[in-house]
């Protein structure tokens, strides 16, 4: 079956609920405060405010059934090379779970089990060193990860290592990242997959310069060979990295050594702890009471059947004020897709634009285009039960405003002045944490993985390949020799900008 007769047969459905607002759909039904509810071990998340029914749920997990989900979650787990494109498995479930008996798979786990022993040992060597800060240079998946979870669980005072990161290209990056740093007491890591990025390579070469040689350089990398011949590090500091992993998926390898580095070894290993614990849930139960199904045909019914064309994610928690950024590539690059995997054309509408931040801020700047705007945004609300900060009144006063958000939106407020009223009828899920800990942050970025791939088993696309990144870093790479005046630009919009930046 195509993906539109799927969804077509969704679309009746849909009529329904678009004719019965959500505060009706919520008094005729209130049972689904508590029914429409998934916990998965120190993560609660209710969809009671999602513009759907019992029937329409129904009928989403029906369609998840004829697109033969629970086949494609365990051919993801078992290392079948589902990244038909690239022609290569997709194993970054084995970094932290061991739930298929393919030999593939348990290939997998064992080299991944090997390299965290490796890993371990260097976060030991830095320790008993002099170095007190860590420079990690990477870019995309090499560093949204890696930067969300250094934010999120590191404490309010820095741990043994402080971590910088370094990511744009631009030499300002470069110059604030060291600027207070000592070079003699600091180290740095390089993350790429190839070592033949551009932006690496060239805030890396600064790295070294600035460090005065490689003797504190450390590299995470597919290519032991070119990491060693670029900046001269020795194997025995180059932590390695597969083929089956892909940037955006990749912070449970050791593209988590600053993660590792920052928060300790036992910190990072709790929080793989999390994802398998997720990875268990999603791959063991029945779609029905699937967190990341859920999850994933809410998403699908308001793309695709309410027609929403963004989504919004907003933490209250400013640990989690990054989430918003690591989303966006996680989903949009993975989803971002106009072909079916076979390279016919999508026959419906793909991601939307995900975006967001962290309440109470975001409350005070485009929250007044999601009350009262014309375009229907639904929305990720994310809190945490548990506060960690001795601040138990503004810990409440969080908590308020994210309960009365969620309401507002859902229920909204009518008024004789226009000008006033609020239509409500904005859906929301509420995910809550027990508490923002190595091993609920773990799970979080478990299930948003899931949701990401259940989503492109149902629209037919490639999850796992990111062609579109290419194309930009070709051009700039031809257009290179003629900002040095060395050729010129096919292009004439180009060559008139070319004409200003090198005035």
């Amino acid at each position: 079956m195509s993906t539109d007769a799927r969804l077509s047969q969704l679309r009746a459905q849909a009529g329904r609920a678009l004719d019965t607002p959500l505060q009706k759909l919520i008094a005729d039904d209130p049972a689904r405060a508590q029914d429409f509810v998934v916990r998965v071990g120190p993560i609660y998340a209710n969809f009671a405010r999602q513009r759907y029914d019992r029937d329409a749920l129904t009928a989403l997990f029906a369609a998840a059934e004829s697109a033969h989900v629970p086949a494609r979650l365990k051919a993801l787990f078992d290392g079948e090379k589902i990244n038909v494109t690239e022609d290569r498995s997709v194993l970054h479930t084995a970094l932290r779970s061991d739930l298929s008996d393919a030999p593939v798979a348990k290939q997998a786990h064992a080299q991944a089990l090997e390299a965290r022993v490796r890993m371990r040992a260097l976060v030991d060597e830095l320790a008993a060193s002099d170095v007190t800060d860590i420079v990690s240079v990477g870019i995309g998946g090499s560093d949204l990860g890696p930067r969300l979870a250094v934010d999120a669980l590191s404490g309010p005072a820095p741990g043994r290592f402080r971590v910088h990161f370094l990511s744009n290209v631009d030499g300002h990056a470069a110059q604030r990242v060291l600027a207070g740093l000592d070079p003699k007491r600091t180290a740095a890591v390089l993350i790429s997959k190839t070592f033949g990025t551009q932006e690496t390579l060239l805030n890396g070469t600064i790295l070294r310069d600035w460090l005065g040689g490689n003797e504190r350089l450390y590299a995470v990398s597919a290519n032991v060979q070119r990491a060693a011949d670029t900046f001269g590090i020795p194997p025995e500091r180059i932590l390695p990295m597969w083929d089956w992993v892909g940037g955006r998926y990749s912070l449970w390898s050791a593209v988590g050594f600053p993660i590792a580095l920052a928060i300790g070894m036992d910190a990072f290993e709790s929080m793989l702890d999390g994802a398998a614990q997720m990875d268990a849930h999603v791959l063991r139960t029945p779609l029905p009471r699937n967190l990341a199904a859920w999850h994933a045909m809410t998403a699908v019914w308001n793309r695709n059947l309410l027609g929403c064309a963004t989504q919004a994610v907003l933490p209250y928690d400013e640990r989690l004020k990054l989430l918003s950024n690591y989303l966006q590539q996680l989903v949009m690059e993975s989803l971002g897709k106009s072909v079916r995997i076979d390279g016919s054309p999508v026959e419906v509408e793909t991601v939307p634009v995900w975006w967001g931040g962290a309440g109470t801020d975001t409350q005070h700047s485009f929250f007044q285009a999601l009350h009262q705007g014309t375009s229907i945004v639904p929305a990720d609300f994310i809190g945490v039960v548990r506060a960690d900060a001795p601040y138990p009144d503004n810990h409440r006063a969080l908590q308020a405003n994210l309960l009365a958000q969620t309401e507002a939106f859902a229920n909204g407020q009518a008024s004789e002045d226009s000008h006033r009223a609020y239509a409500g009828g904005r859906p929301t899920t509420t995910i809550l944490l027990d508490a923002l800990t190595p091993e609920s942050f773990g799970a979080l970025l478990a299930l948003y993985e899931h949701s990401v791939f259940l989503q492109s088993v149902i629209w037919g696309v490639n999850a796992f390949d990111q062609f579109g990144v290419e194309l930009g870093k070709q051009v700039a790479s031809r257009l290179l020799p003629a900002l040095a005046g060395e050729a010129q630009a096919d292009d004439p919009v180009t060559r008139a900008l070319l004409e200003q930046l090198r005035g």
